[in-house]
């Protein structure tokens, strides 16, 4: 079965999804869920994009099992990878996103850091941080989400991150996750904007090059109606790149 291995539901501080009705939807189209709750210490703004995992466990435990994983999104920054180490073994998760929402002391949803830096400036320092955030988090991620997360709300004319224009800092991205053994995200957030799809495609046949060789599938859903989007073409994606698709449960790898 395949999973959609990256929505949020009411427990995240940007989602109203409720658990039940993600899981209505899931059986509709016949996949697997795990909730990766947002925990983003540090976060810029006024929104706290934490929780607590003991509630979070005693709110979905009995949930678990089967066709539902709980899971974790945690916000990747310089400086804190162990307190986000001591949060992740507090509950048993099934599997751990890392991902990176901040640069700078900026929340990347909104539009003041791209004001104040040039693309190819930031771009490389967004590379460059993703990629050290990798290794000092690869020993307990399983999981690095959208890399291009950036390209949704960058204000630029042109945003999107073009493996030719970033090739230096894309590999490595990508050897930093083969290196620490951690899965790359095929999110599908952008897949309705095709040339967003298109440019992921040198990504992701660059991190086979390197070694990598598995993918999970991720439409981080907020919503019920985007769980499993476009999930046909990222599987063709993945079937054509060579590139296995996997899950976790109990922090192991389980190919769909």
């Amino acid at each position: 079965m395949i999973f959609d291995s990256h929505i949020h539901t009411e427990v995240s501080a940007d989602s109203e999804m409720k658990a039940a009705r993600a899981l209505a939807r899931a059986e509709e189209l016949g996949v697997g869920l795990v909730f990766t709750e947002h925990e983003d210490m540090d976060f810029p703004g006024e929104k706290d994009f934490t929780f607590s995992p003991d509630a979070y466990w005693e709110k979905y435990e009995s949930l678990r099992g089967g066709t539902l994983r709980l899971g974790v999104e945690i916000g990747m920054q310089a400086g804190l990878a162990g307190k986000n180490r001591a949060f992740v073994e507090s509950v048993p998760f099934d599997q751990v996103v890392g991902s990176i929402h901040t640069l700078d002391g900026f929340d990347l949803y909104y539009p003041d850091i791209y004001r104040q830096h040039e693309k190819e400036e930031l771009y490389r320092l967004y590379l460059r941080t993703m990629a050290d955030c990798v290794r000092s988090h690869g020993a307990f991620v399983d999981i690095l989400a959208h890399i291009d997360y950036i390209a949704r709300y960058a204000v630029y004319s042109d945003p999107e991150i073009s493996y030719a224009a970033y090739a230096e800092f894309i590999d490595d991205v990508l050897r930093a996750l083969v290196e620490t053994d951690t899965v790359l995200e095929l999110n599908t957030r952008r897949f309705s904007k095709r040339l967003g799809m298109k440019e992921l495609v040198p990504i992701f046949a660059r991190y086979r090059e390197l070694g990598g060789r598995e993918v999970t599938l991720g439409s981080d859903a907020h919503t019920a109606d985007a769980i499993g989007a476009s999930f046909a073409e990222a599987e063709d994606m993945a079937e054509a790149l060579g590139l296995a698709v996997v899950t976790f449960c109990g922090r192991k790898k389980e190919y769909c």
